[in-house]
């Protein structure tokens, strides 16, 4: 597995506008198969073709009328696109104008993949079209205020899958948000029910409500996708790992990989990298 490609939001022209859109044509030129990681956040729609992309250890099969959702710091590769026809939004988290397309785009736990219902898509046609014209190096040398507003109309039409909260529970936005920023220090349900003024109870009922696991496995689901990202991409060690991550020693960082995932940190870092790895992982 190769090391990581750290990204930073940059259009290829000299404009300051925080919303690109380019082509699946223009993504074959730049991409060379790395894995990345980057600061901006990436929607794909695709219009035709089949392809695959990966996205934080786990592999999509794309296909035509289907959308990619990449949130900032999720590392990801895109393995097949040689297919693939379409266009992609990249934009920096405050791009977005409204509260709602806003707060979507800074979502962590998005939605990866997701069919495009049939009813909206000349919708999101339309507005990713409109996009593409006012973000052109033509027109966004006038430095208007439209592209951040057309990029939260295109979110808006494509509807992502997790901006439809099935109760639209504050609770566990909160709680999602605040584990996000301090999930390596705090592990334990209790800190985030005291800082954020509900029950241990009240926050495993939202999150089960929202994501179908407790507010403890979602702090550790999130705490293994991070162990995994710095064993694979990093090649940390355990004691580093601990370190990073807010646990007492390595061993008791091992344990719990070990429960959480059937394998020690130094053979599924083995397992992912395809190489032997000594030291003090285990």
């Amino acid at each position: 597995m190769a090391e990581i490609t750290q990204m930073t939001y940059q259009r290829q022209d000299t404009s300051r506008v925080p919303v690109e859109v380019i082509s699946f044509d223009q993504l074959r030129a730049l991409n060379h198969g790395q894995t990345q990681r980057t600061d901006f956040t990436i929607v794909a729609v695709i219009s035709g073709g089949h392809g695959s992309v990966t996205l934080d250890f786990t592999d999509y099969v794309l296909a035509s009328r289907c959308a990619v959702w990449i949130a900032p710091g999720t590392v990801h590769r895109w393995a097949d696109i040689a297919h693939l026809t379409g266009h992609l939004v990249l934009f920096v988290p405050t791009a977005p104008v409204t509260p709602a397309t806003r707060e979507s785009a800074a979502t962590p736990n998005a939605v990866a993949v997701w069919p495009v219902d049939p009813e909206i898509w000349n919708f999101v046609c339309g507005a990713l079209s409109h996009l593409q014209l006012e973000t052109s190096p033509e027109t966004t040398m006038q430095q208007t205020e439209l592209p951040g507003i057309l990029v939260s109309a295109f979110i808006a039409r494509l509807k992502p899958p997790h901006t439809r909260a099935r109760s639209g529970n504050s609770a566990f936005a909160r709680f999602r948000t605040n584990v996000e920023v301090h999930f390596r220090q705090h592990h334990d349900v209790s800190h985030y029910a005291r800082a954020l003024g509900y029950s241990p109870r009240t926050l495993s009922r939202a999150a089960l409500q929202e994501t179908g696991r407790t507010a403890k496995t979602f702090i550790n689901d999130r705490l293994i996708l991070e162990a995994k990202r710095l064993l694979a991409h990093d090649r940390y060690t355990s004691a580093r790992c601990a370190s990073e991550l807010g646990f007492m020693d390595a061993s008791n960082f091992s344990l719990f990989f070990l429960r959480a995932t059937g394998q020690r940190p130094g053979a599924w870092q083995a397992h992912a990298t395809g190489s032997r790895i000594g030291g003090d992982v285990r």
